[in-house]
């Protein structure tokens, strides 16, 4: 068998080709007429790999479902059933093709985590040690609000022409989960969420949305120096 070099390129410790880097968000979902219906893959995969890039980790991609809690619809969803199963799979085949040993998920999408309760079952079932990463959703605001519209920006699949009916409330009310009365008297945060939306508007900030991609990056790099230490 070749002897793989392991410390070639800029990479901070060899042992970080051990480490895979996943992204999860969701692929079908409304964001308001600005933003795509796949903004939380697209967010969640950006984050990924530019911390693989930065750190030598590996990339594994992007998985393809996601789940949502019963009291938001605002677009197609799978069960934590199905999530965990294709999870399972995935980090699997990554294990026995790729050799790692530990797994960071980066999460971009608020309905996904009900995840962390199975987090346990998961590293079992695959042998990898894991970290979930949900950095960028607790940092991003309400959803299809101001964070998410100014990574938007960076990512250049925001529809600047469509900022201003973003506040269309009764026709999007998707935006800050703001038609969801159910969740919002169920969840003090999506209801903060959906009232922010009311008071205070959205709005497109380049900086901002820079500031909120580094914070999810090293927040990932930071996980990634925990396993190696690990």
């Amino acid at each position: 068998m070749v002897e793989l070099r392991y410390n070639a390129g800029n990479i901070k410790n060899p042992n970080v080709h051990k480490i895979g880097v996943i992204a999860l968000g969701s692929h079908l979902e409304n964001h308001g007429p600005a933003l795509p219906i796949d903004t939380d893959a697209k967010i969640a995969s950006y984050i990924a790999l530019e911390s693989s890039l930065h750190s030598g980790a590996k990339f594994l991609g992007v998985l393809y479902p996601a789940h949502e809690i019963k009291e938001i619809n605002h677009g197609i969803h799978n069960s934590l059933k199905e999530l965990k199963e294709e999870i399972i799979k995935t980090l699997k085949s990554a294990k026995k093709f790729l050799k790692i040993e530990k797994a960071i998920i980066v999460n971009a999408h608020g309905g996904n985590l009900p995840l962390f309760q199975c987090i346990e079952e998961i590293e079992i079932e695959t042998k990898l040690i894991i970290i979930i990463n949900n950095k960028i959703v607790e940092s991003e605001g309400p959803h299809g609000g101001s964070g998410e519209l100014s990574m938007g920006k960076i990512l250049g699949i925001l529809n600047e022409n469509e900022v201003k009916n973003q506040l269309d409330l009764n026709k999007y009310g998707e935006v800050g989960l703001w038609k969801f009365s159910e969740a919002r008297a169920n969840d003090e945060n999506i209801e903060k969420g959906a009232k922010e939306i009311e008071t205070e508007g959205v709005s497109v900030d380049e900086e901002y949305g820079k500031q909120l991609f580094n914070l999810g990056i090293n927040s990932v790099l930071l996980d990634i120096e925990k396993l190696l230490d690990f």
